[in-house]
């Protein structure tokens, strides 16, 4: 079984190449990147580059400030748009593609559909979100098929919870949040009965750091009652959201990044996932829960895979800024070792830091050995963000994102290290990290050790390595792997233990092994036994995978 490596995209940012980046710039004066930029080279690179899964972050239609009403697709207020772009977890239609990502937007499905075919043909597999929680404040779907009713369309907004409601609603309250609601329009923005705000925000005036251009969806959870569910009739949105499901994976997807998955009942998803994976087996759910103990009760619920944010993630945020040892890394996978398989890897996403931020490390190569350890420590799956490879550093000022050390998802905006890498531009220190990424993830796909083979931690017996971290890998006498990382700013001779336990428990042989470093290409002997460490240089920021073969 070869191991799933997720490359994610921002689809309006990947392949813009306008370099104008005007703060708050419009689509025209800053350009958008379109599907039809992934051509069959592009998405052969990725493959190339170790890439089993793309995720199309942001392809599902949302609320922006580009008015598109001439193509008869509704106009929404911009006082309830974040960023001239407007957020991709804002969602209009769930039934349509995002006109901006469209060469022609009139046939922007037909686009979706050759893309899907497109990324297939290449060898790849296509992830795209699935935003089960919240809709834009004008939700309004035009690409519905017939006979559908429209979320809310049936709700008796009279009520603040109905379990047949698709909304939360506040009745005879207007919605009245923090901000002036004409924002530059001649008419204000209106809602009454005013609508719950998407992070649980049930009053109508939701604050500056509230969702609020978006609304709660309602899955017959009474949380004015605390949180008693109402699950019997089925509630009309879990029928209304598994119906949205089928349709996007009838186009032949392969999987869905459920956005804020904890905010909605494991109840639903049990359902929905049951429903959707009888139709199209072999569809993959990717969970974005943040609460470790609900875990396994969403992996019950039908996920494939599930974030470890707040576990390994954060673990690793801190091993590279030097503010938590690396035997802190051994604590975050045994918290989940018994559904280890289930958890995603990852040290950038859209909602996170760019390594290359002043914010985090300043510099993407400070990460290599997180890299490292991560794609190539256990079976699980793990995920790159578009830009990471180069050292993205996140640091422009874009517009409503502001300067936090991110890349924008409310702008249109066009990516430094991307522009440069499709330019044939990228410095030296850009291209030794691209190359490094590409020999990793190419080693965590092709590996057997990796996509199948056991996982031993030698961090118990070596108690005093603070900035090193070490482990093996084995799936036969063939593949066998000894992965030794380096956190330290300084070049290092690792002494490393390895006990007699290790040796039984992998079935591995004691003795004199040739030794091949998958990363810098050296070939050495190396002696492997229980009585006296093995001796390992390892360079500053770096790793060694030594691929070790009994002579």
């Amino acid at each position: 079984m070869e191991k799933i490596v997720i490359y994610q995209i921002f689809t309006r940012l990947y392949g813009n190449r306008n370099e104008t980046r005007k703060p708050g710039g419009t689509i025209a004066e800053n350009g958008c990147g379109k599907l039809n930029d992934f051509t069959p080279t592009v998405l052969r690179q990725l493959k190339s580059m170790g890439v089993s899964h793309v995720w199309y972050t942001g392809v599902i239609r949302h609320a922006t400030m580009t008015d598109y009403s001439e193509l008869g697709i509704p106009r929404q207020h911009p006082a309830v748009v974040k960023g001239r772009a407007g957020s991709p977890y804002a969602i209009t239609d769930y039934y349509d593609i995002d006109p901006d990502l469209a060469v022609s937007v009139g046939r922007r499905m037909e686009e979706f559909e050759q893309l899907v075919e497109r990324t297939h043909k290449a060898g790849l597999k296509v992830v795209i979100d699935f935003v089960p929680n919240h809709v834009a404040r004008q939700y309004k779907s035009i690409g519905k098929p017939d006979g559908v009713r429209d979320l809310g369309e049936d709700d008796n907004p009279e009520l603040g919870f109905d379990p047949q409601n698709n909304f939360y609603y506040c009745p005879g309250q207007r919605f009245t949040p923090y901000f002036d609601l004409y924002h530059g329009e001649t008419e204000p923005y209106m809602e009454e009965p005013a609508k719950s705000t998407g992070n649980d925000c049930f009053h109508n005036a939701p604050g500056k750091n509230d969702w609020y251009e978006t609304v709660k969806l309602c899955y017959g959870v009474d949380y004015y009652a605390g949180r008693v569910g109402h699950f019997d009739p089925i509630p009309d949105t879990w029928l209304k959201m598994t119906d949205i499901l089928l349709f996007w994976a009838s186009k032949g997807i392969d999987g869905f990044r459920c956005d804020m998955a904890e905010m909605v009942p494991a109840e639903f998803w049990a359902y929905a996932t049951a429903r959707v994976k009888a139709e199209h087996p072999g569809l993959v759910f990717i969970g974005e829960v943040y609460n470790p103990g609900e875990y396994r009760r969403y992996l019950a619920s039908g996920f494939d895979y599930l974030y470890d944010k707040v576990g390994m993630y954060d673990t690793m945020f801190q091993v590279i800024r030097g503010q938590q040892s690396t035997q802190a890394i051994t604590h975050a996978w045994q918290q989940t070792d018994d559904i280890g398989g289930h958890m995603l890897y990852f040290l950038e996403n859209h909602d996170e830091l760019r390594i290359g931020s002043d914010f985090f490390a300043a510099d993407g190569r400070k990460a290599v050995p997180a890299l490292v350890v991560n794609a190539l420590m256990q079976r699980n799956p793990f995920m790159v963000y578009a830009g990471q490879e180069y050292g993205e550093r996140g640091m422009d000022e874009e517009g409503f994102s502001g300067h936090d050390g991110r890349t924008t998802i409310f702008d249109y905006w066009s990516v430094g290290t991307l522009c440069r890498a499709a330019a044939k531009k990228l410095t030296a220190e850009e291209k030794q990290l691209a190359d490094t990424y590409k020999k990793v993830l190419t080693i965590a796909r092709k590996e057997k050790a990796v996509g199948e083979g056991a996982f031993y931690d030698l961090m118990y017996v070596n108690p005093d390595c603070h900035r090193q971290y070490m482990f093996l890998r084995r799936a036969s006498k063939t593949s066998q792997l000894l992965v030794v990382a380096n956190f330290d700013d300084s070049d290092v001779t690792v002494s490393v233990n390895i006990p007699r336990h290790a040796f039984e428990f992998l079935g591995m042989s004691e003795g004199t092994y040739s030794a091949t470093d998958l990363l810098g290409g050296d070939k050495t002997e190396l002696e492997l036994n229980a009585s006296r460490p093995a001796d390992i240089p390892v360079a500053a920021r770096s790793a060694v995978v030594l691929k070790v073969k009994l002579l």
